[in-house]
């Protein structure tokens, strides 16, 4: 790129070339270059220097080099539909999900989240633009959703490669720099701890200052060669004996609200609370519940411990009782997060790069969420259309079920139950109504 203040020629022969090189055509002598605009002049190897600074060259370099980006990113644009894997996966959204484990529309949306920086990186990527589906790059669409069939499947970059015809430091580099654009964008804006908890009431806590639910998870890795990391990483409650943790909090609506660092699986899960800042937020009003494993701090609700030769009251049972089944709603996140392959399989990266690790983790964490929390605007939810508190419905509850899903089943090609809140509560929405999460519809 040259601007069109400098003329080239070459001071042995007086070749004047029309356009930039290096060596002169006819002697091949090194060219030179002089700025007509500010007088100055000097051989090839200065130019670069010159073009940097120079107030004249620099404004017209510069909107060329804005015109040409935005030429690349209309062809990247392009490109999303026409490349694979995204041109097959977006055909169906049980092809979508199988790989990704987001339906067409949920991906697109996550697209839209980290749109701009996926589209920044590949348009400053030195590589040759063309209409092929079997270019040697990846655009910003696909970027997105093959890292999220590396997170929800784990294959081996050595699979990816040859699936997708890259080379594998080229697939490494592109699943870092994703989970990277991932961190920054989605992560921040579906993961935070509620900034009114104190005042938000809580639906299915033992108690109103009960806010929040906290537990640890582990990611399984090989048996590290060294006796200290063996030491380090050892956790008997994993397969391989050793692993990796992390803590996450939840509320009682199911919502992951913090994630804590990666930490060698043999840190007690209390040295975890404490380092992770999340006892910065809590108070008299805002206690979080926890297992018999971070017994010892002031505002961490945990099950009563029988004493030594003393059985528990019927109180303390009744109390344990109650954290035991609020305790559910973190069991039933961990139990989701390893759906993810990446967190429930062996781990296959470096186990002291704990900045990946958590990246990663934070990452699906963030993913994990049901799709539509990945819209700010949410579903359009009407009233259970069934009188579940009605007593002498009851016996005819389940019959009522089969009948309404045959019925479904026979006019429609699937039917969704959302997960164990199926049988809880059901809801219908109307056919003139637009379908956005978590907006209430007037009436009935």
């Amino acid at each position: 790129m040259s601007s069109s203040q400098v003329k080239w020629d070459c001071s042995q022969c007086g070749y004047a070339p029309s356009d930039r090189r290096k060596y002169c055509s006819e002697c091949h002598s090194m060219l030179t270059w002089t700025c007509t605009a500010s007088g100055r002049s000097g051989r090839y190897t200065h130019y670069y220097r010159h073009r940097d600074n120079c107030s004249y060259c620099t404004p017209e370099l510069e909107e060329e080099k804005q015109h040409e980006m935005e030429e690349k990113q209309q062809q990247l644009q392009a490109l999303d539909n026409k490349q694979r894997p995204w041109s097959e996966w977006r055909r169906t959204n049980a092809s979508c999900i199988q790989h990704t484990g987001y339906d067409v529309e949920q991906v697109q949306e996550l697209y839209s989240m980290c749109e701009e920086p996926l589209v920044n990186y590949c348009s400053h990527k030195d590589c040759r633009l063309t209409n092929s589906a079997a270019t040697s790059y990846l655009s910003p669409m696909n970027m997105l959703v093959v890292t999220l069939w590396y997170l929800k499947h784990y294959h081996s970059e050595r699979y990816i490669s040859s699936e997708l015809n890259l080379s594998q430091a080229a697939v490494n580099y592109l699943l870092s720099t994703v989970v990277d654009i991932l961190h920054s964008c989605v992560y921040p804006e579906l993961i935070s701890i509620p900034t009114n908890l104190s005042s938000s009431k809580t639906p299915h806590g033992p108690q109103q200052h009960h806010k929040l639910i906290v537990d640890s998870t582990f990611i399984a890795i090989p048996e590290p060669y060294d006796s200290e990391k063996r030491k380090a990483y050892y956790h008997a409650k994993i397969s391989t004996n050793y692993a990796l943790k992390v803590q996450i909090a939840c509320d009682f609506n199911h919502r992951i609200v913090h994630v804590s660092e990666c930490y060698r699986g043999s840190v007690h899960d209390i040295t975890i609370l404490r380092e992770s800042g999340l006892l910065e937020h809590v108070n008299d009003a805002v206690q979080i519940i926890g297992d018999k494993g971070y017994i010892g701090e002031e505002y961490v609700v945990t099950p009563k411990k029988k004493s030594r030769g003393h059985e528990l009251t019927d109180e303390d049972k009744d109390f344990n009782y109650d954290i035991n089944s609020a305790r559910a709603a973190i069991e039933n996140i961990n139990q989701r997060l390893k759906t993810y392959a990446i967190l429930s399989t062996v781990y296959r990266g470096a186990i002291d790069n704990f900045d990946k690790a958590t990246k990663i983790v934070q990452v699906v964490c963030a993913l994990s969420f049901p799709p539509d929390d990945c819209s700010a605007e949410g579903q359009n939810w009407n009233m259970p259309i069934y009188d579940w508190n009605n007593q002498s419905k009851k016996p005819q509850v389940f019959n009522w079920w089969i009948k309404r899903l045959k019925k479904a089943l026979h006019i429609l090609d699937i039917v969704r139950i959302d997960h164990f809140r199926g049988l809880e509560l059901y809801w219908s929405i109307p056919v003139d109504e637009n379908f956005l999460p978590m907006k209430p519809i007037d009436g009935e």
